[in-house]
């Protein structure tokens, strides 16, 4: 007796017989399930005993797991074995005042960004406490500023004591900032990692003059902030 065939159900005579994905097949028949082009045993895909083309084989995908209550008392497990070792961690470390962050490039900006603010902070105040306290005139503060006995700005990197602003003529080198920095004084120029700075001249050793393409601004900036282009 002849079987049927896989996709219409007639008799499969042995001349146009094939056997393939646990069923039989009239040669006209054998093809993919979506466009319909005929397959071979050579180039066909079986997907729940069904042929498909190479475009149209049904590609796999996660299943979302349902919340059974194994699941959920798995879950809540894993929170407590969390927990307890969050514990365990901390016990360790409160003696010791401090906690173990991993450094990483996004600690290390950070942390170099918050010395920047800390010793800009510490030379306002130091700034204004001298004002307060036998503070030169004015006209003589650049050379008050430059005697030994006075502190340098320190920032990540460490920066030089700051000279007057004077605006250099124009057409200067080009250059491009490589970290950021708020500027201290009215007459500085804030930079952020990536600025390009135009008609940049030097003033005094590890001092510059440019002008900030991206906010316009003028002034001077720190020398080991920025690079050539």
């Amino acid at each position: 007796m002849n079987p049927p065939c896989g996709r219409c159900n007639k008799p499969v005579y042995p001349t146009e017989k094939i056997n393939c994905l646990d069923k039989f097949w009239h040669k006209g028949c054998f093809s993919c399930e979506v466009c319909k082009m005929a397959l071979s045993m050579n180039n066909y895909k079986g997907f729940e005993k069904k042929p498909y083309c190479n475009m149209h084989y049904p590609k796999t995908s996660f299943t979302i797991v349902t919340d059974t209550p194994e699941n959920l008392r798995l879950k809540q497990q894993t929170l407590l074995n969390s927990q307890a070792l969050y514990k365990e961690d901390f016990e360790k470390n409160k003696g010791r005042g401090f906690s173990v962050v991993a450094d990483t490039p996004e600690m290390q900006r950070l942390k170099k960004t918050q010395d920047q603010i800390s010793n800009i902070k510490y030379h306002e105040d130091f700034e204004k406490s001298r004002v307060r306290s036998d503070a030169p005139p004015p006209e003589n503060r650049q050379d008050y500023e430059e005697q030994p006995s006075s502190p340098v700005r320190v920032s990540q990197p460490a920066g030089p004591v700051r000279p007057a602003a004077v605006a250099p003529p124009g057409g200067g080198r080009r250059f491009q900032a490589v970290y950021s920095y708020t500027a201290a004084e009215a007459d500085e120029v804030s930079l952020q990692e990536g600025d390009l700075i135009s008609d940049v001249e030097p003033i005094d050793e590890g001092w510059m003059f440019g002008c900030n393409q991206r906010t316009g601004q003028r002034g001077l900036l720190p020398a080991n902030y920025v690079r050539p282009l």
